[in-house]
């Protein structure tokens, strides 16, 4: 019969080397892709805890009729799948500047995000969003836009 504390002992090693998962002290790399058009962003990446993270991209959006310049910082809670793989969700926001024919001007938005990422063995990371953004400025948008993305970042 197994001993219950040899048992004990080796769920929590097993349990803590499930969530030792690491997050890189920084990634910086860039994050392409659009829901109605291209966009292109600078990303940044910064370790807070073991699960935790800071998201900051600035980029430019373009389609039609209409071309955005935006920094969006977001919190993000991080979570190991196993094998090197990562999801993630996070929350935050957003201001830029928007030019189309005819009117020019600000916004601000609210974000989330959700995505799954892979950590390779060298200094790099891939990953996959989804950021659902709201707009708040008559002349931008004030609807809701699911902004999906593919990231690559290089780890430091």
């Amino acid at each position: 019969m197994i001993n219950k504390k040899l048992l004990t002992v080796v769920l929590f090693l097993i349990a803590g080397t499930i969530s030792a998962q690491e997050i890189s002290k920084n990634a910086l790399g860039l994050r392409v892709g659009d829901n109605d058009g291209f966009g292109g962003e600078i990303s940044y990446q910064r370790y807070l805890t073991d699960n935790n993270r800071l998201e900051f991209d600035l980029g430019f959006r373009n389609s039609n009729n209409l071309d955005a310049f935006k920094l969006v910082g977001l919190y993000q809670w991080v979570n190991p799948l196993g094998d090197n793989f990562n999801w993630f969700v996070g929350a935050g926001a957003g201001v830029g500047s928007y030019s189309s024919p005819g009117n020019d001007g600000s916004f601000f938005l609210a974000a989330a995000d959700l995505g799954i990422e892979y950590n390779f063995d060298i200094p790099l990371i891939m990953s996959l969003d989804v950021r659902p953004e709201l707009g708040f400025n008559d002349s931008y948008s004030d609807d809701l836009d699911f902004d999906i993305a593919l990231g690559i970042r290089y780890q430091f």
